[in-house]
């Protein structure tokens, strides 16, 4: 292969060079999706049930490897193990979902909808597919795309983060291990040059994204512009809502998982918590002393990635919020908890992505309010309410301006059978991740009107 150069493949958690990858061209790009498209041409005409036997093989294959998939993933990506093999874990269940293709892509058929006239529709694949995804979720993510759009019938361009690629790079492996036929599935690395090949190439048909809101905006428009099928999730900027009546323990523990977990790299985390009334008060006495009391957390992605975090924090302190754990000073990639409190909803840590474990505290008189605030956001991705009561969280639930809610649940992520469904600068687009609209997404609906003489 022709590159464009390579690149560096750092353990964020040691510093230490782990590998390196090569970037594409946009002659790679080229060749390897015309060796797809004639893959997908004979792939297509395979019955879907014997297009999900290799899916079958593939589980068992991830299940027998899911640990050293789980090390290589902490390795490039800093995460703890345990959260690592868990990430493997829902990245085989999407495999699971995409197995019951045959099922998923079932069509719907009426006789004589007219005098001896019969009608049904097909779902069909639509050529070659593309996926660009983050470093936050090596594992996961990518497997959001592929196993379904496999199983669909069609050819897959695989292009991992160039920070995180060894995961995709073994999860394919094994792909091909469990008896792919050759040329459906490609990993290709590199930047905007090879993304950008991708977004304009004539025989990708659709283009699925996971980052930051400003690149899902740019994909979005650039692949919507050629004509392509697109799916791009951006970024957020989720809220926990508590009530003075739940359950503060568990709320506490819950919230730590969500704001602190994965280092709060993931789109799901929920960086503002919104305590309602009376519950400012033990909630936050709880939470700070639980915080202080420590608890393992990873790196960030990178020592820039951790001075950006960093910089947020100083802004914090500069918009007048009150730090009540300060994650400072770094060490290399290490950033620690940090909670402000006192936060107003103009604060730019209120209101700015920050991808890091930094949690803002606005405190709000009632639930109204509560609603108002997090309905004011310019994010739509997840949310998150604490109370025991059925009414609150009804209400709530339904007057919600987010794709995902989560009722005494601190990272509202959909099982795999259901789909990844953000709102607003959250997501451009139709068709969510996985769940049965992966199957509409990497498919073309035919309705086929017939009478017989």
């Amino acid at each position: 292969m022709v590159t464009a150069g390579t690149y560096p493949i750092t353990n964020p958690a040691t510093g230490e060079m782990i590998g390196e990858i090569p970037y594409a061209t946009g002659a790679d790009i080229d060749r390897v999706a015309q060796v797809a498209h004639a893959a997908y041409l004979k792939w297509r005409d395979v019955p879907v049930v014997d297009r999900v036997q290799v899916l079958y093989r593939y589980k068992g294959l991830l299940e027998a490897h899911s640990d050293e998939l789980a090390r290589i993933l902490t390795s490039e990506n800093g995460k703890l193990l345990d959260d690592a093999r868990a990430e493997v874990r829902r990245g085989i269940q999407m495999v699971e979902v995409a197995c019951g293709m045959p099922s998923l892509m079932m069509g719907d058929s009426l006789n004589d909808v007219a005098s001896g006239i019969d009608c049904k529709t097909i779902r069909q694949p639509i050529g070659v597919c593309a996926g660009i995804t983050p470093f936050n979720f090596p594992a996961m993510v990518p497997m959001w795309m592929f196993p379904f759009s496999l199983a669909c019938g069609n050819a897959f361009l695989l292009k991992p983060s160039e920070k995180v690629p060894l995961t995709a790079i073994r999860a394919i492996e094994l792909l091909n291990e469990a008896g792919l036929p050759a040329g459906l599935m490609h990993v290709v690395h590199g930047d905007k040059t090879a993304v950008d090949a991708l977004l304009r190439h004539p025989l990708v048909r659709a283009v699925s994204f996971v980052g930051s809101t400003p690149i899902a905006k740019y994909i979005y428009a650039t692949a919507a512009a050629e004509g392509k099928r697109v799916q791009a999730l951006g970024g957020a900027k989720n809220h926990m809502v508590v009530m003075p009546d739940a359950d503060m323990p568990k709320t506490v523990e819950a919230i730590i998982g969500s704001a602190f977990g994965a280092a709060g790299e993931r789109c799901l985390a929920n960086s503002v918590l919104v305590p309602v009334g009376d519950a400012a008060g033990p909630l936050l006495d709880l939470l700070v002393r639980t915080t202080q009391a420590g608890f393992e957390m990873g790196p960030l992605i990178t020592a820039d990635h951790a001075q950006r975090v960093c910089g947020y924090i100083e802004k914090g302190v500069a918009e007048g919020a009150v730090p009540l754990c300060d994650g400072r000073p770094r060490k290399g990639c290490f950033v620690g908890p940090t909670i402000f409190d006192r936060v107003t909803p103009e604060m730019s840590i209120a209101r700015e992505e920050i991808f890091g474990p930094v949690l803002s505290v606005i405190r709000v008189p009632s639930l109204q309010d509560a609603i108002e605030l997090v309905n004011r956001s310019a994010f739509g991705n997840a949310t998150s309410i604490f109370t025991g009561s059925g009414k609150a969280a009804r209400e709530y639930s339904s007057r919600i301006e987010a794709g995902m809610v989560g009722v005494n649940i601190g990272v509202a992520a959909p099982m795999a059978f259901f789909p990844f469904a953000g709102w607003k600068n959250s997501f451009f687009g139709d068709l969510h991740a996985h769940g049965k609209d992966a199957v509409s997404f990497y498919t073309e609906q035919k309705v086929i009107m017939s009478r017989w003489f």
